[in-house]
């Protein structure tokens, strides 16, 4: 274990993130060329190597946290990095995006400061591909079974890479013109670089994963015919479809869905425009909604040169302790500060958030464009309006940041796949990951088809995504040969300790 008095003798410290101003400068990550090596063998002593990990049950990868927790406390990187691998596929990617549900599960948390667990794990995912740690592993023999896979965010990503590693002749499947999905146009680079992105891709690659990109299953390519060229068919084309905002004035020019808009700055970021089609540069922006997505939103406007920006919650502010309807260690809501808020209250002085408040209508300029939002402020339990609060906001941008109600209805994959819904509009499956659909295949035909990430659990998380992918590939090698040695951290159902 580590140091028996390190949660005694060491306070809580996160690594520090690049100064405000420098990092609104550029797109580079908010951690580029910060040391975290220091921190993390500091705070990983903290670890108290709890008898009963409850990190392990908050994170929905099962992350052996303590294990690696006492290499990276004694500078085992090499041990620390494979303690890490056996749990999680691509540890770079929740250490930068994944909100660290762990850290609210450490058993610290009950009366003070949890292990900075993120930034621990971060570190140890940065010297994994400084010091060589993610060597390729082709399969030492192929199975003579194929699987498709069609989509290429984390859940697909993640079944890829299991079932190719299982000796599986794996071919994903994407839509867009590159590899990652939202990993690749969702996530703003100064969130996650997309060289992190593309370094994983090359492993796979080598690994004997194949990429078809440009390719639109249900649309250009029948969905069904997928089921004639592979013995097994994974879905993980997330949940792409957006929740819109029905109120007066909505069709105004000016007003964005939040991932069109993140979708075009993360294309002129790779090169595909000069500056993006849809650019704050000089404008008043609102944004609608109070998740992540609208956070990344916020960071992105403030590095296009936005005037000025708020973002709208219609839910209120939480309280900055639990509340006792959250005990440990369920992740509370609490008022937290992303780094995009800590980036606008650095440059205006104040929180850019105004909790509570919903969007009553819109109005138009005589061109046709938006130029002022019409708020009110909310019942924090019924969401109705308040009477004698609306007030009226200039704005030249809108942004509409309220979420995803399930994979894309316009697809053409229910139909061609005789898929099914389950009462959140996510595809329906068993508890083997198997789609419940209307013409399955029959026991000697082509395989079954499966869904995994997203597109079956609805909106979450990065690691959900890679949890569910991995237990999705379990279902599948054990569909194609009749047993599995993969690891299932999950099963379709299982849900975060949240309220």
């Amino acid at each position: 274990m580590t140091d028996i008095h390190g949660f005694m003798k060491y306070p809580r410290r996160p690594a520090p993130a690049r100064p405000v101003e420098e990092r609104l400068g550029d797109w580079n990550e908010v951690y580029a060329g910060q040391e975290l090596l220091p921190f993390a063998s500091e705070q990983a002593a903290r670890c108290m190597d709890c008898g009963i990990p409850f990190c392990h049950n908050a994170c929905p990868l099962g992350n052996l946290i303590p294990e690696w927790n006492v290499y990276v406390e004694r500078g085992d990187w090499r041990a620390a990095a494979e303690r890490l691998h056996a749990t999680n596929n691509f540890p770079e990617f929740t250490g930068r995006l994944c909100p660290a549900p762990c850290e609210e599960g450490c058993v610290l948390a009950i009366n003070a400061e949890p292990v900075t667990i993120k930034n621990i794990e971060q570190a140890i995912a940065d010297q994994i591909w400084e010091r060589g740690y993610a060597e390729p592993q082709p399969p030492e023999r192929l199975s003579e079974k194929s699987v498709a896979v069609v989509g290429s965010g984390p859940a697909g990503l993640a079944a890829a890479q299991q079932l190719t590693r299982s000796g599986h002749t794996v071919v994903v499947y994407e839509r867009a013109d590159r590899v990652g999905g939202l990993l690749r146009y969702g996530i703003p680079a100064f969130k996650m670089d997309k060289g992190q992105l593309d370094r994983r891709i090359g492993q796979m690659r080598a690994e004997g994963t194949t990429f078809r990109t440009g390719m639109d299953i249900g649309g250009d390519l029948d969905a069904a015919e997928l089921t004639t060229r592979h013995d097994a068919l994974v879905l993980a084309v997330g949940a792409r479809e957006q929740r819109d905002l029905p109120v007066p004035g909505r069709r105004l020019s000016g007003i964005h869905q939040a991932m069109d808009y993140l979708t075009l700055a993360n294309r002129t970021a790779e090169g595909d425009y000069a500056t993006s089609p849809v650019d704050a540069a000089g404008k008043q922006v609102v944004i609608v909604g109070g998740g992540d997505t609208a956070s990344d939103c916020l960071g992105t406007v403030l590095r296009q040169g936005a005037a000025s920006a708020l973002q709208l919650d219609i839910n209120p502010e939480p309280d900055t302790a639990r509340r006792d309807a959250e005990p440990w260690p369920t992740y509370p809501k609490v008022y937290r500060i992303s780094h995009a808020h800590e980036e606008a209250r650095g440059r205006a002085g104040t929180d850019p958030r105004v909790f509570s408040a919903a969007t009553l209508r819109f109005e138009g300029s005589a061109a046709g464009r938006v130029c002022a939002l019409h708020l009110t402020e909310v019942e924090p339990a019924a969401r109705r309006p308040r009477p004698g609060t609306e007030r009226v906001i200039p704005v030249d941008m809108v942004l509409l940041a309220l979420g995803f109600s399930g994979p894309e209805r316009s697809t053409g994959l229910i139909e061609q796949l005789g898929l099914t819904l389950d009462g959140r509009g996510n595809f329906a499956r068993d508890g083997d990951f198997a789609a419940q659909t209307s013409h399955r295949a029959e026991p000697e035909g082509p395989g079954g088809v499966f869904v995994a990430g997203d597109a079956g659990r609805g909106q979450s998380l990065v690691v959900w995504a890679i949890a569910e992918g991995r237990s999705a590939a379990a279902a599948v090698d054990r569909h194609l040969t009749g047993s599995t040695a993969l690891p299932a951290p999950i099963a379709p159902g299982d849900g975060p300790l949240t309220v």
